[in-house]
């Protein structure tokens, strides 16, 4: 294990880990993760020191079968003492989370036209208009909104992202209401100065650092390397995925998520406090790759996994 360092310089002392392991990574399962197996490893995730995990899915079975089961998951992890956000599409699913108590939910819009009719089947500026009576819906009731903002950086069919076609969104989304954004790599090709001119970019259009996290994906092996950037911008939520599991079932070139364990190790030597236990939350992704039948991708969990052994 590395030795916690103190914070170095111009880092922030603790870095909040949204983690999307359970929603994000289990949607991309070819087969369906049993109910309680979701929901033993949401409480395991707890255990290891995670406080926000992303639970599930209330969109139509038809587009996620892999997450049909939110309404049966759902009450089963909601007494746990951390936050569960979930993501809605559109007014039905926030009717859905809402009944059963959820507090956080978030919304999924596109920077691209392209990823946007994949995604979606309309335009941006289509689909923030959905967006707006689900995000006013929910602030009314008092629930913390997220806004995911997909293709960030690039996309598969229309190339390098400009940063003011993804500033344009983003500002869009904190003007309906949102709490927070998650600014998407989902094809993994961010480098670390573009992740500063976008971070740049975004402060300029008057969006606070404080209201932006990053999500990575490490197809070109840059996940932690651009994590390390936004960190020293200021950025103090970072978006990852348990054992690395994820990526995108509309963009086929997007891999998997930046794994938790990889960060957590990161963070470790940066002497930045996440609160995570990593032997445990290595623990449980080895448990979850053994219930999907392959190994883990993430360096972190194969690498103690073996040591153990």
């Amino acid at each position: 294990m590395t030795v916690p360092a103190p914070a170095a310089d111009g880092l922030p002392a603790r870095v909040r880990i949204h983690e999307v392991g359970a929603r994000d990574g289990l949607q991309n399962e070819k087969a369906t993760v049993p109910t309680e197996v979701k929901a033993e490893f949401v409480r395991r995730l707890a255990d290891a020191g995670l406080t926000t995990i992303e639970a599930t899915s209330f969109v139509h079975p038809k587009w996620v079968p892999q997450l049909a089961d939110a309404e049966a998951l759902f009450p089963r992890v909601a007494g746990l003492p951390v936050d569960l956000p979930v993501l809605v599409p559109n007014e039905r699913g926030l009717d859905r989370a809402l009944a059963l108590g959820a507090r956080r939910v978030a919304v999924f819009a596109s920077a691209t036209e392209s990823f946007a009719k994949a995604n979606l089947n309309r335009t941006v500026d289509e689909a923030l208009a959905m967006f707006d009576p689900v995000v006013s819906m929910a602030k009314a009731d008092g629930v913390h909104v997220r806004g995911y903002l997909s293709m960030c950086f690039g996309d598969p069919w229309e190339g390098p992202v400009p940063v003011p076609q993804v500033v344009r969104v983003c500002r869009a989304l904190i003007d309906l209401g949102c709490d927070e954004l998650s600014l998407g790599d989902t094809i993994g090709v961010a480098t670390p100065g573009h992740v500063r001119a976008l971070l740049t970019a975004l402060n300029e259009a008057g969006v606070p650092t404080s209201a932006l996290g990053v999500h990575f994906h490490d197809t070109y092996g840059q996940a932690l390397a651009n994590t390390l950037a936004a960190l020293r911008h200021g950025v103090t939520t970072v978006d990852a995925s348990a054992g690395g599991l994820g990526g995108c079932p509309y963009a086929r070139s997007a891999t998997g998520n930046l794994a938790t364990e990889d960060l957590v190790w990161m963070l470790r030597g940066l002497g930045i406090d996440t609160g995570v236990d990593l032997g445990r939350l290595v623990a449980t992704s080895a448990w979850m790759a053994d219930h999907l039948g392959r190994p883990s991708p993430s360096r972190t969990v194969r690498a103690l996994s073996h040591k153990e052994q």
